[in-house]
């Protein structure tokens, strides 16, 4: 199936089971999708399997088969800021991403999504992020344009050979020296999409230095050297310097909802490396900043 509006089909594999339909299967598998809806789908012969043929109401369950959609959300309300492309060539793709836009669909985000508006943007259908940042994170997000580079590009993160810097504004304390290295065992905590430390082997690691003081507050250099999810956040609220506007760390219950004023202050706001690709000495910096209050 074509990427349509940006979107690519996405993919259920079907399991040996006795289910007397498909239908009766994808009714149990997703129960936050009615019955009504696949069968529209169907109707609109926007469910096929892996062959090409289309999935019609009463076809019988077979399973070891794979099924492909297209996802259908309510009208989402646009996110009111703007990506902006700092580079482009037949290899890369390099973003500039604003607060509160996240990376690639997921929950209630599709076309809200910085991946789906490049996709229309730029007409690129096999566009795919090589790493990601957070929803809430503003700055730097790299795509891979072929699909056949995208592995080599992958593994540069993987084997940690990416030099990433990142800036945030978080409270000052006098009793902390810098720079300093926080390593710890990071894991996935209660409700599930926060993160905590907990004891055992380390798996994440981030240095951390001190650019400049404004009163009560103070824009840190943090480098994180692996990349463990919400990682610099957690880190910087185990200093006990949690990021300005940060709804999670502290843990808040329930989480606010977003408040497009009040932007988590943290930036990633350069990246560097060697392309396995062409061989060149890669450098890029994000330019956008983040605006550290006056002193009193």
């Amino acid at each position: 199936m074509p990427t349509r509006q940006g979107v690519s089909p996405s993919c259920v594999s079907l399991p040996a089971g006795n289910w007397p339909t498909i239908t009766d299967f994808l009714v149990q598998r997703f129960p936050a999708i009615s019955r009504e809806l696949w069968l529209a789908r169907m109707a609109g012969g926007e469910l096929i399997d892996e062959f090409g043929e289309a999935v019609t109401a009463t076809r019988p369950y077979r399973g070891h088969m794979r099924l492909y959609y297209y996802r259908t959300l309510p009208p989402e309300t646009r996110i009111p800021f703007d990506e902006e492309l700092l580079y482009q060539d037949e290899h890369l793709v390099v973003v500039d991403k604003p607060h509160f836009l996240p990376v690639t669909p997921s929950g209630h985000y599709l076309q809200e999504t910085l991946l789906v508006r490049l996709k229309n943007r730029l007409g690129i259908t096999g566009l795919s992020p090589l790493h990601r940042i957070d929803r809430e994170t503003a700055g730097l997000v790299l795509f891979s344009v072929q699909p056949k580079e995208r592995a080599a590009y992958q593994d540069l993160f993987r084997q940690r050979d990416v030099r990433k810097g990142y800036e945030a504004i978080a409270p000052w304390r006098a009793d902390l020296t810098f720079p300093r290295v926080c390593i710890s065992r990071i894991v996935e905590g209660q409700p599930f999409f926060r993160q905590t430390e907990v004891a055992g082997p380390a798996n994440s690691e981030t240095h951390v230095d001190l650019m400049e003081v404004s009163g009560s507050l103070a824009r840190y250099h943090l480098s994180p050297v692996t990349g463990k999810k919400h990682q610099l956040r957690v880190h910087m609220y185990a200093l006990g310097l949690p990021i300005v506007n940060d709804r999670m760390y502290p843990p808040l219950d329930p989480t606010p909802d977003d408040n497009y004023h009040l932007p988590l202050q943290l930036l990633a706001q350069s990246i560097a490396f060697d392309d396995p690709v062409t061989g060149q000495a890669r450098h890029f910096q994000s330019a956008r900043r983040l605006d550290l209050p006056p002193a009193p």
